[in-house]
């Protein structure tokens, strides 16, 4: 991938760096084979993956703090991985996935640039067939509510993961789709809740308009 430019950066949290390799920009573009073309990935969505976006910076807070002794704990669409590196550092039981082909490098390399352990990463889609990854305490995802059709196929992958009583964490940026994915949510026997983060205004560079999206059953 020598024909895309990258860039370092180091993220605190607390007393604790979590170092990052990510995209320099949302203009970087790669697929000499194919694949992120075979998978439906146009060349304007393909760099989305790769850089910190504030909805990733405040789940990645989030989960510095968030309770998660005996979790089994999932990241779904984890773009370049911000939570899961912090939960790895915290030495969580931490599953990735993502539907991008380099997600799963760049989330390598992450983890290797903050001498973790290896992260298992399971490159799907929501609506692919079951990857046999099992069941999760803990389900986590950042601004993944982004087109109207991927509402119920976003809850059903929830749902084919989640164990009898699961905690669902979700931070929307307010794309205006999350009424829709609470009311799938509730089908599936979930209570949720909203709130609007706190403290953003220390690592973020302007106001977040977005909400914690918080569902338990």
């Amino acid at each position: 991938m020598s024909d895309i430019r990258v860039r370092y950066q180091t993220i605190e949290f607390g007393q604790t760096d979590i170092h990052l390799r990510t995209l320099r920009d949302n203009q970087q573009f790669s697929d000499p084979q194919g694949e992120a073309e075979s998978l439906g990935i146009s060349s304007a969505s393909w760099p989305i993956f790769g850089i910190v976006w504030d909805s990733g910076n405040v789940l990645a807070h989030l989960m510095y703090k968030h309770q998660i002794k005996g979790k089994r704990i999932l990241e779904v669409g984890c773009g370049i991985g911000l939570s899961s590196l912090v939960l790895n550092h915290r030495e969580a039981d931490i599953t990735a996935t993502d539907y991008h082909p380099e997600a799963g490098n760049f989330l390598s390399i992450n983890t290797m640039l903050n001498q973790g352990k290896d992260i298992p990463f399971i490159r799907t889609g929501w609506e692919d067939a079951d990857s046999g990854i099992g069941l999760f305490d803990l389900i986590i995802g950042s601004d993944l509510l982004y087109e109207h059709e991927h509402v119920e196929l976003l809850a059903a992958f929830v749902e084919q993961h989640a164990k009898p009583s699961c905690e669902v964490i979700m931070i929307d940026p307010g794309r205006g789709h999350h009424a829709r994915f609470s009311k799938q949510m509730v089908k599936f026997g979930f209570n949720h809740q909203q709130q609007k983060p706190e403290g953003t205004e220390l690592y973020l560079n302007k106001p977040f308009k977005g909400q914690i999206l918080s569902y338990q059953r």
